[in-house]
């Protein structure tokens, strides 16, 4: 439900050699790079490392159609075979829609409000893209300091620059920890049909004896 606390977040870089196991406990990997597909707002795969130190890149990679689930301390599988050939995901890497290191937070009133230092997903099988870590600006009242702004669904990405609503700067918090309740905070206060709450709830006349209570 779109009102209910996201589950855990993580930064996309915290991902980098994560453990890629199947369900039957077998370490295949580790992650080397996460590939995000910013106009779909969703992980896009990972390019994958071998397991142990003296470990190089391996010439397999993991789209996120493979996933069965994206763990806070591992990325499952069903089995070695969802592994395929590394240009599976490395032909997403020119389609990321700019939501990379560098890019611009511009809201849509034409404020620049931030540069984006990291992405923030969401764990479970959805692999989406909630939030984002950035360098603010004076603009946003907390010049040069590092905040977690979330995002919609979608995030709308122009070039190498993500385009905000305005009033989601109000929901920047400074702690990936404050991240997930400043999702539900943000969810919460989203337009609905006329005759509905944030959360879709329809709102019912009041009686005249609760008008007067």
């Amino acid at each position: 439900m779109t009102s209910s606390v996201p589950a855990a977040l993580m930064s996309a870089s915290d991902l980098t050699k994560r453990p890629v196991v199947t369900l039957g406990g077998e370490a295949v990997a580790q992650v080397k790079d996460v590939v995000l597909d910013g106009a779909g707002g969703r992980i896009a795969g990972f390019t994958l490392a071998g397991r142990g130190l003296l470990s190089g890149p391996l010439r397999k990679s993991l789209p996120w159609a493979a996933v069965h689930a994206l763990g806070v301390d591992a990325v499952m599988i069903t089995s070695a075979e969802a592994l395929e050939d590394k240009s599976a995901v490395a032909s997403w890497e020119e389609a990321s829609g700019g939501l990379v290191r560098g890019a611009r937070v511009l809201t849509d009133q034409g404020v620049q409000v931030g540069t984006v230092l990291d992405v923030v997903v969401e764990a479970g099988r959805e692999g989406r893209i909630v939030g984002v870590e950035m360098s603010s600006t004076e603009a946003l009242g907390r010049h040069e300091r590092t905040v977690f702004l979330p995002l919609g669904d979608r995030p709308a990405m122009t070039g190498d620059t993500l385009l905000v609503p305005a009033q989601d700067t109000e929901h920047a918090v400074e702690e990936l920890g404050e991240l997930a309740t400043a999702l539900w905070r943000k969810r919460l206060a989203r337009p609905g049909p006329p005759g509905t709450t944030g959360l879709g709830r329809t709102d019912l006349p009041m009686t005249g004896e609760e008008r007067t209570s």
